[in-house]
């Protein structure tokens, strides 16, 4: 019989998460808005060569909305 070729699934090594403040999340996301904005703008000029940019920088708001959101009720933990 021959023997079945086993791969192994490769992972991405995820960089470690930095502490950041409300502030700086704050301003990464008002910047992610402003790509989000940008690139409506390419895609409906016909002027976007990857559309998919569009659905990560969603993604990538929705964390920051999510990130932001906890530091806050942690904030609100602690004084408590």
């Amino acid at each position: 019989m021959a023997e079945k070729k086993t791969t192994t699934k490769k992972t991405a090594v995820k960089p470690a998460k930095t502490v950041q403040t409300v502030d700086e999340l704050k301003a990464s996301l008002d910047t992610k808005q402003q790509d989000l904005l940008q690139a409506r703008r390419g895609l409906a000029a016909g002027e976007l060569a990857n559309p998919r940019v569009i659905t990560t920088t969603k993604k990538e708001i929705a964390r920051l909305h999510t990130a932001i959101r906890a530091s806050e009720l942690s904030a609100a933990k602690e004084t408590k």
